[in-house]
């Protein structure tokens, strides 16, 4: 299994062997179950999709309980599937955890849904400089001229602009796995990872 799903707990710090004081970000990865098999023959692909957390049943709409009572597993919050060699090691029902899946894991790429902070001007989405605040000036959070007057005629493509900050699909790669906890399923990643305390995030193997 090249992948788990998991839950942000929050950052905190530990210090190594070397005494050297890590910034590391807690995820709780597992207990994840094996819902159902994508074979070559009816899908066009191999692979087998993971749920993650529990889920009411009367919070689940009839597609979502027939699906589950397919697989005969309990209702879970979150379905992501993830590629597998051979899919007779991960029988549907089949239960694993974050000692299981960072066994042979020393860096991973961490993804998840990164903090929306609404509709935000250049200064805070972009970092732009404000301009001065003496008496008579009109340009103090304005992003100024956006555009030539003959050429080009219009603004380009991918200019900075206020906009929708944030709430958007981020991956951080490389990120290094200091420290697994079996027992609590918990994985310590130096770093930061995107998204809010107990947000969602996809953990898949470098």
């Amino acid at each position: 299994m090249n992948g788990i799903l998991a839950k942000k707990l929050g950052m905190t710090q530990i210090f190594t062997e070397a005494g050297e004081c890590v910034p590391v970000t807690v995820l709780e990865a597992g207990p994840c179950v094996v819902v159902c098999h994508r074979t070559e023959e009816k899908e066009g692909y191999t692979a087998v999709q993971i749920g993650f957390g529990a889920k009411k049943e009367q919070r689940a709409n009839k597609a979502e309980l027939g699906h589950f009572k397919k697989s005969n597993v309990a209702p879970c919050q979150e379905l992501v599937e993830f590629d597998v060699a051979d899919l007779n090691e991960w029988p549907v029902g089949k239960e694993f955890g974050a000692a299981d899946f960072a066994a042979d894991a020393k860096l991973v790429n961490v993804s998840g849904i990164s903090k929306g902070h609404g509709f935000s001007g250049g200064i805070k989405r972009h970092g732009f400089h404000s301009g001065p605040r003496s008496h008579g000036t009109h340009n103090m959070r304005e992003p100024g001229g956006i555009s030539a007057n003959s050429y080009p005629g219009r603004v380009f493509r991918g200019k900075k602009m206020p906009g929708q900050y944030g709430n958007k699909k981020v991956t951080v790669k490389h990120l290094q796995i200091v420290k697994v906890d079996g027992d609590r399923n918990l994985l310590f990643v130096r770093g930061a990872v995107p998204g809010p305390k107990n947000g969602i995030i996809v953990v898949r193997k470098d």
